[in-house]
């Protein structure tokens, strides 16, 4: 055994199981195959499954009083040791108890003072949308569309000399045009066009040779696709060129760091990735030291996004996208992948990409051009944690391998799931 004990081993005589579970709803469908009455399934539902919810800068008074609250409902909570010497001033804080709890848990929290009602607020914030699956609608520049109904395909199509995994291949409008239509074809549910190279290190462009590039490709696409289209560009004028000529959304890889993108952004009402990344394209691997990658890059996101609402871009218009690749180390950016449905907690859709990057031949061994299969088991990885658009290369492959997934969940997550 694993605590070192022996044990005398019992017959199986009731099939004892450890049941895996995958959120609420499948819970439900367990308890509901003993035949138990469904007001006994919605009852015992939400106190069946555990989360742990991470806060951070939790006040020294207020601390303690969370501890005892989590307690008082039946949960638990950690915190530093020296809350309890005085010995820090505030505390991350990691929080464990069923939805039921929770739930139980915020009106208590909103009696006491140190903003414990606020903390409460955004922890019942962050578990909905959390736990929320199923179709939401996302506005684009000139249209709505569908995410979170199942795992979707964002094909890339890089118009560029010097992309790391397909450089020059569609440089030609024709070719790209041709390419896009191809992915199409295969299955993607969105087509994301980039002008600039931004492998680490990649030499800039400007504005006006990126858009040279551009716009021959998004002229010979419009009206061409039934899919949206959104442009991977960190210029704002280019951003607001590529809106005109028929774009829904903007791949922002410096996540609306720049005032004149957002202003972009609300004053055409495209819909926005915000990605995480240090620096530019050329310095980002320069600085990959993080304390913390996944709570650096969560709170940078909530960060960014906050601002994007302070600006008038409307929350349905966001998505956010932990940046892999961009400004991490290979083992670091395993992590956010392993953990990519905490970005969920956000309340935005989820964008992945991981397609042929140099992390994954880190693990490996394989040149680019040859990551295909590591590149579709991260996407798969990435939709089981709950991420609603992938980007890729090999749409083909990962529309079949997300098919699967699609079938394993077998219907979405209640929005809000019953309590007592």
């Amino acid at each position: 055994m694993a605590d070192g004990l022996e044990r005398p081993r019992t017959p199986h005589r009731h099939a004892a199981r450890v049941l895996e579970v995958d959120g609420l709803a499948d819970l439900a469908r367990e308890l509901e195959r003993t035949a138990s009455e469904p007001d006994g399934v919605a009852l015992m539902a939400p106190k069946g499954r555990l989360f742990a919810v991470r806060l951070d800068d939790v006040p020294l008074k207020a601390a303690p009083l969370l501890k005892q609250e989590l307690l008082a409902v039946g949960g638990d909570s950690a915190h530093a040791r020296g809350i309890a010497d005085h010995s820090v001033a505030a505390t991350s804080a990691v929080l464990l108890a069923t939805w039921a709890q929770y739930r139980r848990l915020g009106p208590k929290l909103a009696r006491q003072p140190f903003r414990l009602g606020a903390i409460g607020a955004e922890v019942e914030r962050a578990l909905r949308a959390y736990v929320a699956r199923g179709p939401r609608p996302l506005r684009g520049a000139h249209r709505s569309f569908l995410l979170g109904d199942r795992p979707r395909v964002m094909g890339i199509v890089n118009v560029t000399p010097d992309s790391f995994s397909d450089g020059g291949r569609y440089l030609a409008p024709e070719a790209a045009v041709a390419h896009a239509e191809r992915l199409v074809a295969e299955g993607a549910d969105w087509i994301d066009v980039g002008a600039e190279s931004t492998r680490p290190g990649a030499t800039p462009v400007s504005p006006d040779a990126e858009w040279a590039r551009l716009e021959p490709v998004l002229r010979g696409l419009a009206g061409r696709l039934s899919v949206p289209l959104s442009v991977d560009t960190r210029h704002a004028e280019v951003a607001a060129r590529a809106v005109d000529a028929g774009a829904e959304a903007i791949n922002d890889v410096e996540g609306l760091r720049d005032e004149a993108m957002r202003r972009v952004v609300a004053r055409s009402g495209a819909a926005a990735i915000v990605l995480h990344m240090r620096g530019t394209p050329a310095t980002m691997q320069q600085d990959v030291a993080y304390t913390d990658v996944r709570d650096e890059v969560f709170r940078w996101l909530a960060e960014q996004t906050d601002r994007a609402l302070e600006e008038g871009i409307g929350a349905d218009r966001l998505l956010v996208d932990p940046g892999l690749g961009f400004g991490k180390s290979a083992e670091q950016n395993l992590e956010l992948l392993g953990h990519a449905g905490e970005f969920r907690s956000l309340g935005y859709p989820v964008v992945v990409g991981a397609s042929r990057k140099s992390f994954l031949g880190r693990f490996l061994g394989d040149p680019a051009a040859d990551r295909t299969a590591a590149s579709v088991a991260a996407a798969v990885v990435a939709a089981v944690r709950g991420v609603e658009l992938v980007r890729v290369h090999d749409v083909r492959w990962t529309v079949e391998a997300l098919r699967l997934v699609a079938a394993l969940r077998g219907g979405p997550e209640p929005a809000e799931p019953t309590a007592p």
